[in-house]
């Protein structure tokens, strides 16, 4: 869920720790260390936050969120895509399910549901607003013309 949500990297997701996550309001911001040294918030609704919070425990703030069962390690990204494909997997999805096609589904979700494209692209950490255009895809149906005033 967190994958989706935040449009995080799978290796920046692997690297959270518990006091990179914080409450806020109902819902909960976290703190990411992404590529190139830049670091953001992104922030969560109440559901993502209520699937998180019963994960700490008592883990100390230098914890990972997401431990390996073998030694309380962070996990590796290719065990948070044998995970995300065994997701896929049991909730019948057939396509090549992977953390970047979750990524990639929540900027085309967004986009999709009118999130403007500088936002998309502070939450997923591009540098450049060309690289989150690849997302926006021509809808034959729909025109830009319909947003002006005529």
């Amino acid at each position: 869920m967190l994958l989706y949500a935040s449009g995080g990297r799978v290796s920046e997701i692997c690297d959270l720790r518990w006091r990179d996550l914080q409450a806020n309001g109902d819902g909960a911001q976290i703190t990411v260390f992404g590529k190139g040294g830049r670091t953001r918030t992104v922030q969560h609704p109440p559901s993502v936050a209520r699937l998180l919070m019963p994960l700490k425990e008592d883990a100390s703030p230098e914890e990972p969120v997401f431990r390996s069962r073998k030694g309380g390690q962070a996990l590796q990204p290719v065990a948070v895509l044998r995970i995300v494909r065994l997701a896929a997997h049991r909730a019948g999805v057939e396509l090549r399910v992977s953390p970047r096609w979750l990524r990639h589904a929540h900027a085309s979700h967004a986009l999709d549901r009118g999130a403007p494209i500088h936002l998309v692209q502070a939450t997923l950490g591009y540098a450049s607003i060309t690289t989150t255009g690849r997302y926006l895809y021509a809808r034959p149906k729909d025109s830009s013309s319909r947003f002006l005033a005529l």
